[in-house]
């Protein structure tokens, strides 16, 4: 992942209702939820639901596909792993994260 993508990314989860539209997302699985149901679990309106999984969408972190008259969203778990893969990158500079694993290592102090 870019840092251009990652900061994209970011931006759009950097709202409380974005951040929960995406968290219901990655409950529900590779099934998604129609955006009634999202608005209606999160009692959003339906017109700011719209523009909240449009800026999630655009920033690729979820997907949308038509199923009958309905729209189903759904989390793109590729692009979440990407943006935790680029955020934990170099942790730790190479060590493990674990604590008990360091053998008390300096670099993380």
């Amino acid at each position: 992942m870019k840092s251009d993508d990652a900061i994209a990314a970011l931006s759009a989860l950097a709202h409380d209702h974005r951040l929960a539209v995406f968290r219901l997302l990655v409950r529900c699985g590779q099934d998604g939820m129609a955006a009634g149901a999202i608005a209606r679990t999160l009692d959003l309106p339906n017109s700011s639901l719209s523009f909240h999984l449009a800026q999630l969408q655009q920033a690729g972190l979820v997907s949308q596909r038509r199923d009958g008259r309905s729209l189903i969203y759904a989390a793109d778990y590729a692009a979440m792993d990407g943006l935790m893969g680029f955020l934990t990158e170099n942790c730790c500079e190479g060590a493990p994260c674990d604590p008990a694993q360091r053998n008390d290592q300096e670099h993380c102090r």
